[in-house]
This record gives C-alpha cells, sequence and structure tokens, in this order.
C-alpha cells in the first residue's frame, strides 16, 4: 500500500517548500533535532480510542459517515499490524450533538473505559463543552471539527486538530477568488453558534482586506425548521450570497432559497456543508445551476480521480459520485468525513514516534504530535499534503471551489497552502503538561 508521511523538521524557518521536500524524502515518520523516535511496545493490550460520535441531535447525519469512515481507517490499520504492533479498539459514545452531553461522553473515556485518547468531535459548540474536560483529566483529544477553536489558543495543550482546516484558514484562502470572479458585497447566511461565528468573523476580515464588504449578516438558529422568514434580510445590492448551514434542515433551506428568488438571485457561493448528505439533483434543487460551492475534498472524483482516492472510496464505500457503493440515495458527508480517517493516521504515526504504550506515555504522544510539521499527500491523507503547526495544533491544507453543473459539482479552483496560512495566535508548547 502507498505510505503517506510525516515529518519533523526544525520549527524555525518553515516554508511550505522544505516541508514537502522533508516529507518527500522521509520514510514514515522522520524526528527532526530534539525528537527521538521510540522503540515499539511489545503489549498485545488494544489501544482504546474513545469515539465522540454525533449519531443523534443536529449532527446525525455526519455522524453516521464519521463512523462508517472511522471504523474503515480502524479496520485498516489493525490489517497493517495496528499501532506499536498493538490491535486498536473503538469504544463510541453518542453526545446527542450537545455540549453538556460532550462532557460527560469525555469523562466517560477518562475514568470509565479507560480510553488512552479521544478522537471525532465535529460541531464547534460540542467541542467547546467537550475540550475543557479533555484538558482536565489529560486526555488527549483530537477533534474532527473546523472552527478556530483549537487554533485559536481557547482551548488546552491535550486538544489537537490535525486532519483537517480550520474555518479562519479556509476563508482567507477563498475570499480572493470570491470578490475577484463573483463580487464584493457580500450577505451571510449562517448558523447562529461558534462554527457561524467563525465565518462571520474571519469571512468579514478576510473580503475587506479584498476591498469587499459583508453587507448584511443573518444568523440562524440551529433548530431552524424553514428559514423563508429570514430571506427579506437579503439586501438588494447584494453581489454574491454566501450560505453555510448546517443539520437536517438545509435541504429545506436550499430549496425555499431557490423559491424566494427564482431565475433571478445574486451569485451564490455556499459551503458544501449546506448540502452535505444531500443529492445535487434533489427536486427543487435546479436553482443551483451554476453555482459554486466550497469543498474541502471534492465529492465528486472527476474523470481522471487520483489513485489515493480511489484507494480511500473504495475503503468507505463511497462511489464516484460520492454517495454510497450500496445505495446510490445514500449520499455521503464526503467534504468532512475525511478527516477521520487523516486523523487516526496522524495519531498512528504520532504514537509510533513517542513509542506510546499506554498512559504514562501521555506526554510523549502529545509532543510528538506537536512536532508533526508536513504530511505528505498519499493513501493516509487523501485529501492532500498539509502543513502542521504544533504550536497552535491545527493543520493547514488545500481547499477546493466546485462549480454545479447537471448536478455534478466541478472543481473550477484548489488553493494553495499559502493561501490559506495565518500567523500563530497563541503557542499551546508552553502550556504545562
Amino acid at each position: 500500500m502507498e505510505q503517506s508521511k510525516l515529518t519533523v523538521p526544525a520549527m524555525s524557518g518553515i516554508t511550505r517548500r522544505n516541508m514537502l521536500k522533508a516529507a518527500a524524502a522521509a520514510t514514515g515518520f522522520a524526528a527532526g533535532p530534539g525528537f527521538v523516535r521510540y522503540a515499539q511496545a511489545a503489549s498485545s493490550e488494544p489501544i482504546r480510542i474513545g469515539f465522540q460520535v454525533h449519531r443523534t441531535g443536529i449532527g446525525a447525519a455526519y455522524g453516521r459517515w464519521y463512523e462508517r469512515t472511522t471504523n474503515a481507517a480502524v479496520a485498516l490499520i489493525n490489517e497493517q499490524g495496528g499501532i506499536n504492533g498493538r490491535p486498536v479498539e473503538i469504544i463510541a459514545e453518542d453526545d446527542g450533538t450537545d455540549p453538556g452531553r460532550g462532557a460527560e461522553v469525555v469523562e466517560k473515556f477518562a475514568t470509565q473505559h479507560k480510553c488512552d485518547v479521544g478522537f471525532g468531535t465535529l460541531f464547534s459548540h460540542v467541542v467547546m463543552g467537550s475540550a475543557p474536560r479533555a484538558g482536565e483529566l489529560k486526555l488527549p483529544y483530537y477533534v474532527v471539527s473546523e472552527g478556530h477553536h483549537v487554533a485559536s489558543g481557547a482551548l488546552n495543550r491535550y486538544t489537537f486538530q490535525p486532519g483537517i482546516t480550520d474555518v479562519k484558514s479556509q476563508v482567507i484562502s477563498l475570499a480572493p477568488w470570491i470578490a475577484k470572479n463573483l463580487g464584493k458585497k457580500v450577505c451571510m447566511i449562517y448558523p447562529d453558534f461558534a462554527f457561524g461565528y467563525d465565518h462571520r468573523d474571519y469571512f468579514s476580515a478576510a473580503i475587506k482586506a479584498q476591498g469587499g464588504e459583508v453587507n448584511a449578516l443573518i444568523p440562524i438558529p440551529p433548530t431552524e425548521s424553514s428559514f423563508t422568514r429570514y430571506f427579506p434580510q437579503i439586501p438588494a445590492d447584494t453581489d454574491v450570497i454566501y450560505h453555510v448551514m448546517v443539520g437536517p434542515a438545509v435541504l429545506t433551506f436550499v430549496k425555499e432559497l431557490g423559491e424566494h428568488f427564482g431565475s433571478q438571485h445574486p451569485a451564490l457561493f455556499g459551503f458544501i456543508d449546506s448540502l452535505e448528505a444531500v443529492d445535487l439533483k434533489s427536486p427543487g434543487l435546479e436553482f443551483l445551476e451554476g453555482s459554486y460551492l466550497w469543498e474541502a475534498y471534492p465529492r465528486f472524483a472527476g474523470a481522471a480521480p487520483k489513485a489515493h482516492d480511489t484507494f480511500y472510496r473504495s475503503k468507505v464505500g463511497v462511489d464516484a459520485n460520492g454517495a454510497s457503493t450500496s445505495d446510490a440515495a445514500d449520499i455521503s458527508t464526503y467534504s468532512h468525513m475525511f478527516g477521520c480517517w487523516e486523523t487516526l493516521y496522524t495519531l498512528k504515526n504520532a504514537m509510533e514516534a513517542a513509542g506510546y504504550q499506554g498512559p504514562a506515555d501521555k506526554a510523549k504522544l502529545i509532543e510528538a504530535t506537536e512536532a508533526i510539521t508536513a504530511i505528505a499527500e498519499g493513501n493516509e491523507h487523501p485529501q492532500g499534503d498539509k502543513i502542521f503547526n504544533g504550536k497552535i495544533h491545527q493543520s493547514f491544507g488545500h481547499q477546493n471551489i466546485t462549480q454545479v453543473k447537471g448536478g455534478v459539482a466541478d472543481v473550477v479552483y484548489r488553493t494553495t497552502i499559502e493561501e490559506g496560512l495565518y500567523e500563530p495566535e497563541a503557542d499551546y508548547t508552553k502550556m504545562a503538561l
């Protein structure tokens, strides 16, 4: 199997070029100055990963595919010999997509299930409710979210987001293209919780830097089931409607937006969150023709998919259209669920670099994860190459802009990693373990 590589060069003078050069030259996980790779453990006791999954609540559609992807990755890791020669065991708990329940789940992982790490959380308000407890319990906590909460320094040294990019990086890399190609007066429609606030704050600043402006902000409660009453708030001089909605009512949102505008509407730029798990050919979505979407990992494979994309799709059971191979009507959350796969492989490499044997080695695991710098594209990281900043516990990668044509979304622009980089706002490595 083709192997991806993670590298650990010195932290000073980092550029994408020298990181990826180092990654290409390395085999497996290479350690830089001051970091020692440890010998593999001899124990046959399983490594227990507490999987905090949104089986119910507004994140259920994501949770189902996060669980499917996680199980596929763990099955493959175990086929390959596990981690340090030990099998990996997933212990799943439903958090109901609820922050209070999320903290309770984290506590169960640490005290009842005796898990080595916690993993998997998506919705940002659940991360914000859960991560403080993980820090108190000293449970390494690897989230697969997108909010800027980890990278902002608002959490703790035990919380990482290594397998997926954050909203701040996403929007600053996309704003120049939006301003140049679609317009500079943008009306934002976003969910009324932390994830939506990241979009509001960081895109507003990013479009302003391009000489544009957000002419209206329309927050919508995450439990809303009908949206018609919000659309009259969209100003008449709007060039672009920027929509990023989540939850079970996303199809209703997009349909009602189309009913409100008909064929005459501003340019549409939507984060795929508004359409994850939704068939683009669903009745009522015809008005999306020609509109644009952000996708971290494009749902449609296209005419010439890379070998590692084909490999990944086969393992998670997703076809070239982003649907389940067993049910063409079951659309995946393809642009997010890859983060579970990639995070697990990052965790595997960090544990192997740390020679992780059990809870006594948590500090070594934290330091090994922080030492990662470059992640190479491949079977273990099919979405693309990435840079990881150990100071802020956050990865940076490519973003994709796709255009809807005939119910298929084709890539029209792929950002560079450099377009999404920003100056670190914190340094978790200075926090005590």
